[in-house]
């Protein structure tokens, strides 16, 4: 198995570049595709824990869209073979003292790269 396949890491660089620009846009409608349609997709949140693809699609139509923008850093994204990645990185929220973590694991489905598993948390 290959790591960080240059193509591969390329790919799965451009669908975290392009999530993190519907995150801070709310952008609902690629947020939701860029999660895996499955009842065994999780998002465990900072004050939630979203069990399937559906709980997470409600919670993105109900968050709040405002004070969404974010700086990113000591972001890492590996790939494992052509098929599966993880991505990482640490963010800070506009006005805001607090470091926040999240951690994503992609998988290449036949519709393109999707999260199947994310964690946000933020570090006291």
């Amino acid at each position: 198995m290959e790591i960080n396949d240059p193509e591969t890491l390329a790919e799965v660089a451009a669908a975290f570049a392009r999530y993190e620009t519907a995150l801070v846009t709310n952008d609902v409608p690629v947020l939701d595709e860029l999660f895996w349609d499955s009842p065994h997709t999780l998002r465990f949140g900072v004050g939630e824990n979203l069990y399937g693809y559906a709980e997470i699609r409600e919670f993105r139509a109900a968050r709040p869209s405002a004070g969404l923008a974010r700086e990113i850093f000591n972001t890492v994204i590996t790939t494992y073979g052509r098929d599966f990645a993880t991505a990482n990185t640490e963010f800070r929220r506009e006005g805001s003292a607090k470091t926040g973590r999240q951690s994503q694991t992609w998988m290449r489905t036949p519709g393109g790269w999707r999260v199947v598993s994310a964690h946000v948390s933020l570090l006291g």
